[in-house]
């Protein structure tokens, strides 16, 4: 009965690491109310590597989703696909530097004196009401650009056309694309320099604060350099897999192997189940931000963040 119980909680937390891994909504908040409520009947070393390995089902959704687009020796490209493909590598490698430098330095200090602390509760809410914030700001200045840029435009097709072929409109129809490139700098991988890359990189390693989530710092970074929605989503899923594969790694030589079959079951299942939901997450991601922007993220984080106030608050 208690491997059962065990097993039904690894599933949990496996789903919400899915899903809140991808969407920038901070897993750490979300498994640690998860945790408060169904904690897992493991060793405090094992807790601290299943909340980073498990990360790794997350990472092979990644790799499934756009194997031929991060495959450079995929036979259906061309020498200057294949280029572009390693283009697209050379960039996460360098985006991934702060991140990694950040995480060798501190990652000690943030598990034992934030994440494992009494007031961690507290410095999780202010990163996520904080970010949660800029989310709205940012967009709410990105929709009136994006309706001066598309306004502009409609002006200038209806004065080089008597008769149009489509509706003159201040709004943009979304339907068809990212409405953002209207406004972006970047809008291929192509157009991503390395300097851009390697600014993204250091939002990333903000996400060592707990809270912060690193898709989101990655998104609010990319967008702030010039990249649109698309572009922004789709390198905070591309920078996940070294980062968190060399996390991992770390992980496990500062806590070794001497699991017992319980954990090595619970992580089993935990990456499982992790996988399936991030290929879901992933999917509903990438369509989202060609149709909507990040307010709603935000505004759910500025939510999160008071229920976990308020939770922890009391049982402290």
């Amino acid at each position: 009965m208690d491997f059962a119980v065990e097993m039904i909680k690894a599933v949990l937390f496996g789903v919400v690491e899915g899903i809140s891994e991808w969407l920038p909504i901070s897993s750490t908040g979300h498994m640690m109310l998860l945790n408060q409520f169904l904690p897992l009947n493991v060793s405090p070393e094992f807790y601290a590597t299943f909340l980073v390995v498990i990360q790794l089902g997350a990472i092979l959704a990644v790799l499934l989703l756009f194997f031929h687009k991060l495959n450079p020796f995929s036979p259906k490209k061309d020498a200057a696909q294949k280029k572009e493909t390693w283009g697209i590598w050379a960039k996460v490698v360098v985006g991934s530097i702060p991140a990694a430098v950040v995480g060798f330095a501190l990652d000690d200090f943030f598990e034992e004196h934030i994440a494992n602390s009494d007031f961690g509760y507290i410095v999780v809410s202010a990163a996520l009401i904080v970010y949660g914030v800029i989310f709205i700001v940012m967009e709410a200045v990105n929709r009136k650009r994006i309706a001066a840029a598309t306004a502009g435009e409609d002006r200038a097709y209806a004065g080089k056309h008597a008769r149009t072929d489509r509706p003159v409109t201040s709004e943009q129809d979304e339907s068809d694309g990212d409405a953002s490139e209207a406004i972006a700098k970047v809008t291929t991988f192509e157009e991503l320099s390395f300097a851009r890359a390697f600014g993204i990189g250091c939002f990333q390693a903000l996400a060592i604060v707990p809270g912060t989530s690193r898709s989101g710092s990655i998104i609010i970074g990319s967008m702030l350099l010039g990249c649109s929605r698309t572009i922004a989503t789709e390198f905070a899923f591309f920078l996940a897999i070294p980062i968190m594969a060399g996390w991992s790694l770390i992980k496990f030589i500062k806590h070794g192997f001497a699991y017992t079959g319980l954990e090595w079951a619970v992580l089993g299942v935990g990456l499982v189940v992790a996988f399936l939901v991030s290929v879901v997450a992933i999917k509903f991601l990438v369509g989202f931000v060609k149709k909507n922007d990040f307010t709603a993220f935000g505004v759910y984080r500025i939510v999160i963040a008071v229920v976990v106030l308020v939770i922890f608050g009391v049982m402290v």
